[in-house]
């Protein structure tokens, strides 16, 4: 039934309008279950009232979402019209013709320049560098913090911090200075502890918390365009960044070993940590104060910079693809081409999504509407991502099997780990012959 017409009433009318289009159809966008879906459902409806097609948001949970996304893929069916897809996966899905190719559209409607730059390198192009597109920024995101701001602003708190550190207590500027306020606030004989971070190695959580390290300490994870990794992914400024990461770690609540973004939002709302890691798109959870006693000290900054200065965060988010088995494509198109709009992508931020347009990021209303929106306009300019080769999948399990015993055990040290990492990846590089 998915794919009959709307109501008739709904097809006559747009065939009026218009004098020679055919009756409307129906769209389906496959997404994972989460907020941002909700919002984009929200959106979505906007458009069925002003073309008459009726356009529906199928979500499934996180677990789920890459094995059912793919399943579909591989067995070339037409369910989804359109997929709201991981960044990683970009590789797999544009190598293998599940997605369906967008340079044409993309350079036709400047998207170059529409969309915020970072966004543009990681959710819609591959390969790297090459110009080839295969998504729309869809929902921005990224890993932020929020903060007990009630525990930062207490004049005695405030005091001995700098008594004990020899500068004001904020919200750190730098990873030395979070290391700093974990440590200050890690009071287990209180139940209060230092920090919240990702921990989970089912999927991405752990090496997204790692990345944010890394990418701040100056590092990298390879040569996207080469594949070379030895010397970069066990570089010495990633050692420090892994060393920090597992420093931190020392100041978490007890039993954090396998913490990912609900665990996180719990340490503010139940009162267990001062500071903690998440992705933006789960911080409405923390001004609502159904959802977080504690909403009205919940304060927000981004991801501080490394040692040298540079400052980046872990990508989060996913752009919108047409998939290439979809009977609906050519309306698919239309309803990218209604998507990109200003005026949709500003309506987008104002129900909740995370835009990727830079106009509307760099607008003042946008970065007042909410108390972390100016620390996501911020970071959305100094992303970076995980490989999205095609086989992602085994890069990411292979990062996790090195770093999980050394991050949550103390197992060996961040050189030998690295060193063992850039050997798989090699190994993983070779076996798939991307070695030029």
């Amino acid at each position: 039934m998915r794919k009959t017409v709307t109501g008739l009433l709904a097809g006559v009318g747009l065939m009026l309008a218009s004098g020679t289009s055919a009756l409307a159809q129906e769209l389906t966008i496959f997404w994972a279950e989460w907020d941002p879906a909700n919002y984009l459902q929200e959106l979505v409806n906007e458009y069925e009232a002003q073309t008459g097609v009726k356009v529906t948001v199928e979500t499934t949970p996180w677990a789920d979402f890459q094995t059912k996304a793919f399943t579909e893929f591989n067995a070339k069916g037409s369910a989804y019209d359109m997929v709201v897809g991981d960044s990683q996966w970009i590789g797999a899905a544009s190598e293998a013709g599940h997605y369906v190719d967008l340079t044409d559209f993309f350079n036709k409607h400047k998207l170059n320049e529409v969309m915020a730059p970072a966004t543009v390198k990681y959710y819609a192009e591959y390969p790297s560098n090459s110009g080839k597109y295969w998504s729309i920024p869809a929902e921005g995101d990224a890993v932020g913090w929020s903060y007990r701001k009630d525990w930062f602003e207490d004049p005695k708190e405030m005091e001995a911090f700098k008594a004990k550190y020899g500068y004001d207590l904020a919200p750190p500027k730098t990873w030395a200075e979070m290391r700093d306020i974990a440590e200050f606030f890690h009071r287990p004989d209180k139940k209060r502890y230092g920090i919240a971070i990702y921990t989970d190695n089912s999927y991405d959580g752990l090496v997204m918390g790692v990345e944010n390290a890394i990418f701040s300490y100056g590092g990298e994870l390879g040569d996207y365009q080469s594949y070379k990794v030895d010397g970069i992914i066990n570089s010495e400024k990633n050692v420090k960044a892994l060393e920090m990461y597992r420093e931190l770690y020392g100041f978490t609540p007890p039993g954090w070993a396998k913490t990912f973004f609900v665990e996180n939002n719990q340490a503010i709302t139940e009162n267990l940590a001062a500071m903690s890691m998440n992705y933006f798109a789960f911080f409405p959870a923390l001004v609502n104060e159904a959802s977080n006693p504690n909403a009205k000290v919940t304060g927000f900054f981004a991801n501080p910079a490394g040692p040298g200065g540079e400052q980046f965060a872990a990508l989060g988010g996913q752009g919108i693809s047409i998939v290439s088995y979809s009977e609906n494509q050519e309306e698919a198109m239309k309803f990218l081409e209604w998507f990109i709009k200003d005026e949709t992508q500003k309506r987008w931020a104002e129900l909740g999504g995370y835009t990727a347009s830079a106009k509307v990021l760099e607008s003042p209303e946008f970065q007042n509407a909410t108390p972390y929106n100016k620390a996501f306009y911020e970071t959305m300019f100094k992303v970076k991502d995980f490989w999205a080769t095609p086989e992602y999948a085994e890069l990411l399990i292979q990062m996790n099997q090195r770093i999980y015993p050394f991050v949550t055990a103390g197992e060996g040290t961040a050189k030998k780990v690295l060193d063992s990492l850039a050997a798989d990846w090699n190994a993983t590089f070779e076996k798939y012959g991307r070695h030029k």
